[in-house]
């Protein structure tokens, strides 16, 4: 037969009614197939060093302050401010950050914003005074918030959450590095007669020309793209509200007291701005902020307990130059040398732990011990003066960073494990704009709060002194001023520096309440067992069977009851209700309780407004599953504790396109039938082939427009538009008009013609296809329409033959070519 013949196989090629070999058919969206371990470290290599360059130009400048504001000539007010201006900017920008993020192309939000850090960095570096100086932090915040917040989204976008914890301690480890390093070299470069600290501001630059050359070629993430509007009015309110917040706490006991007309004007200010905020976010359609997620009791608590970390972690953190530098008379190398206890202690920590949560999926313990170290840490900083023995202040701080390790990342981890992958931005920007926020606010308050115990003890500590030594701090207020602490008198020096040491470790003790508030969160957040893979989470804060997806029950109440566990008195009533999107109840949904040993309890089905009750034997713990038509099911461990318990479930919708694809003639199934999915731009979304009875399935497709194409041997290939519904399945009947085939053998005077060419031509002069001929002489062409068509062979002189071709069925047609006369 000619269609098993080499020149047959070209033929189909070229005249258009061939299939998707195998590479489209298993091409899919890239989010589809897991990154290996190598493409994540490669993708995850860009990120870090992009990460890195953030921290470093934020944490270079911390031991070189004292020394650019008395350049400058600023005091502590403009100290403070160098450190809250970027601080302040990356925190009202992260909710924007993280919604962005959920919209548009991770990978070009990364490399925008690590180009708006560098030029602010670099700009940074040619200020002349405290007032530019502090403007182009500003512009640095905004580049921070960016690059500290999408880390951990892209992450999340590459690395299931029980893998997660190992990839987060890369992370902690490039946040520990880089305050390791930069401290260091920027005490190195501000020492460096011949530098200077203005090139501090130059030193990342390098890095981050190989973080953009690293990130494109190596993060390659899936970009949905769909029609969305950015709550830009949700922005602007939050952003105000913030910055107005952060004003007041930073002026307010300084600029003026804490009780006037201006903290009355600025809290009042700021409580309309954040009210307006929450009802934008909820009468938006794409919020910055869902509030819906604060539903959820482990968002609600990690957001409150990062809050709290934030202030204890970046007081901890940001006055240890001004205590070794001004407290201790350091330099600003040796200030970077002397915080390495602290960092060493963090990189452990983060590292350490990521590996063993990755190993055991249990991550609640390093919170609630992080809490304690992070507590015991700055208590006992509290403690320290100026003469303190180094090796009691090295064990503090050490405490304290192994503290921070244990709780900054995993906090994020735990929100991240509770939320779809549609709100994977919006959770973790969320838990990150907490943290953020905690360090502004407690950098600007506490930062006030020095200034004046500065002033406190300086005062006390010159009222035994000689008359003289009071008049050499005559020209300028302690409080507000940079001193040189090497320049002073003996006696002076010994009271300027016993006030800074002493007035800094009262900020540590101030940040110990913050972070014992934080454990206190911790504490009641409720452990659930880390995703291993791409599945939608629990609906729940608890731990979550997340194994336990039955099939959605349609109509429970007809179904056999199973055997169930009989429920004697004393039962506790589990009651709440099941939403979809939106909030909107979902009725007739099942929700079934069963025992950890897998027997049924009780079972019920929602009413109209979505609400159920089941009841419980008793204390303890059990699993809760809801099913829905049109949903994904959730299954969820509920805690019962002898008093009734309130639960309500939150259903993601599916959106999915079923059919049947069947031959138009005769109206039987089409086996094995090639259908292809393509979005309104031609991205292909999803293939498959039909199964026996012509049928085929796609399930998580993005709801819109879609092309839905077939393609089978023997049939003409048909393409209609197909609109997906948000949620569902939808359903389609393809009917595919049989194609009929031409072929034959292409003869000379001597036998078969090899190498003959042979031209299809409709009526239209339209070239359908072409074939070569092999060493049989065979041509054929095949899912042609009926009609009028010409044949031109040619190899000897060309013939040229007009034929009709019918509706289905092969027709054959040899051809004889040879020259005059022979």
């Amino acid at each position: 037969m000619a269609t098993s013949t080499p020149a047959d196989t070209r033929a189909q090629g070229d005249a258009g009614g061939h299939r998707p070999g195998p590479e489209a058919a298993g091409s899919g969206r890239p989010d589809e197939t897991p990154m290996t371990h190598r493409q994540i470290m490669e993708a995850l290599t860009g990120l870090l060093l992009g990460m890195f360059v953030a921290i470093l130009s934020s944490t270079i400048v911390s031991n070189a302050l004292p020394r650019i504001i008395g350049d400058l000539g600023g005091g502590q007010s403009a100290y403070t401010w160098v450190v809250t201006a970027s601080l302040l900017t990356m925190t009202a920008s992260v909710p924007l950050w993280g919604k962005l993020a959920d919209l548009f192309s991770k990978k070009l939000l990364v490399q925008f914003a690590l180009v708006l850090f560098v030029c602010a960095s670099a700009v940074a570096g040619l200020s002349h005074s405290p007032g530019m100086l502090i403007a182009c932090r500003a512009v640095q915040g905004l580049g921070m918030g960016g690059l500290t917040s999408l880390a951990q989204i892209v992450l999340a976008a590459m690395v299931p959450p029980r893998e997660r914890g190992r990839y987060s301690g890369y992370l902690g480890a490039t946040f520990a590095t880089a305050m390791v390093g930069g401290p260091l070299i920027g005490g190195v470069i501000t020492d460096t007669s011949w530098l200077g600290w203005r090139w501090i501001f130059y030193i990342g630059v390098p890095f981050a020309v190989v973080a953009l050359i690293v990130l494109q070629r190596t993060l390659h993430l899936p970009v949905v793209r769909r029609e969305a509007k950015v709550d830009w009015a949700g922005a602007f309110f939050i952003t105000s509200g913030v910055c107005l917040l952060l004003l007041w706490v930073t002026f307010a006991g300084d600029k003026y007291a804490w009780l006037s007309w201006q903290t009355y004007t600025m809290t009042g200010g700021t409580a309309a701005l954040l009210v307006a905020f929450l009802v934008t976010e909820t009468r938006s359609r794409e919020p910055i902020v869902p509030l819906r997620l604060f539903r959820n009791r482990t968002i609600a608590l990690t957001s409150l307990a990062s809050l709290f970390v934030g202030v204890a972690m970046y007081v901890g953190i940001i006055y240890f130059s001004q205590y070794f530098q001004l407290a201790r008379d350091k330099s600003p190398t040796m200030s970077g040398v002397m915080t390495l206890p602290m960092i060493l202690g963090l990189a452990g920590a983060s590292t350490l732990s990521g590996r063993i949560i990755t190993r055991t999926g249990r991550w609640k313990v390093w919170l609630l011990a992080g809490g304690v170290l992070l507590t015991a840490g700055l208590g006992l900083l509290g403690t320290i003066r100026y003469d303190t023995a180094y090796w009691h202040v090295g064990i503090y701080m050490a405490l304290l960073g192994l503290g921070v390790g244990m709780m900054m990342q995993n906090l994020v981890l735990a929100t991240q494990n509770q939320v779809e992958a549609a709100d994977l931005g919006a959770a973790s920007s969320t838990v990150a704009f907490s943290r953020s926020l905690g360090g502004t606010l407690g950098t600007s308050a506490l930062g006030a709060v020095l200034a004046h115990r500065i002033t406190h003890y300086v005062t006390d500590g010159l009222t035994g002194l000689d008359p003289k030594y009071s008049a050499a701090l005559s020209g300028s207020s302690t409080s507000d001023s940079i001193p040189d602490v090497a320049h002073l008198p003996g006696p002076l020096r010994t009271v300027v520096e016993s006030a800074y040491g002493h007035g800094i470790a009262d900020i540590f003790l101030c940040g110990a309440p913050f972070a014992l508030v934080a454990l206190v969160f911790c504490a009641f957040i409720r452990e659930a067992p880390l995703r291993t893979g791409a599945e939608a989470p629990a609906a729940t804060s608890a731990p979550a069977s997340s194994e336990l997806k039955p099939e959605p029950e349609s109509e429970p109440e007809s179904e056999p009851e199973p055997e169930r566990e009989q429920v004697t008195g004393g039962g506790v009533a589990v009651h709440g209700f099941v939403r979809g999107a939106e909030s909107a109840p979902v009725p007739q949904a099942a929700v079934t309780l069963i025992s950890l040993a897998g027997r049924q309890l009780d079972r019920t089905v929602t009413h109209t407004d979505g609400s159920y009750s089941l009841e419980a034997p008793g204390t303890g713990s059990y699993v809760l599953i809801a099913a829905a038509d049109g949903f994904h099911p959730r299954a969820a461990t509920v805690v019962v504790n002898g008093e009734p318990l309130s639960y309500d479930v939150l259903l993601s919708g599916t959106s999915g396109l079923t059919g049947l694809v069947r031959a138009a003639h005769s109206g039987s199934p089409v086996k094995d039938a090639m259908v292809i999915v393509t979005d309104v731009r031609g991205d292909l979304l999803a293939t498959g082939s039909t199964g026996e009875q012509g049928e085929f399935a796609f399930t998580e497709l993005v709801p819109g427009a879609v092309t839905v194409a077939v393609n089978a041997a023997g049939f003409r290939p048909r393409a209609l538009p197909v609109e997906v519904g948000g949620t569902g399945v939808t359903r389609v009947e393809i009917d595919l008009d049989a194609g009929a085939q031409l072929q034959g053998v292409v003869k000379a005077p001597h036998g078969p013609l090899t190498d003959a060419r042979v031209t299809l031509v409709d009526a239209a002069g339209n070239v359908i296809g072409t074939a070569t001929t092999g060493t049989d002489g065979a041509y054929a062409f095949t899912d042609l329409d009926s009609g009028e068509y010409t044949v031109i062979a040619t190899g000897y002189p060309p013939v040229a033959t007009a034929l009709t071709v019918g509706g289905q069925g092969v027709d054959g047609h040899d051809i004889e070519l040879g020259h005059p006369g022979e």
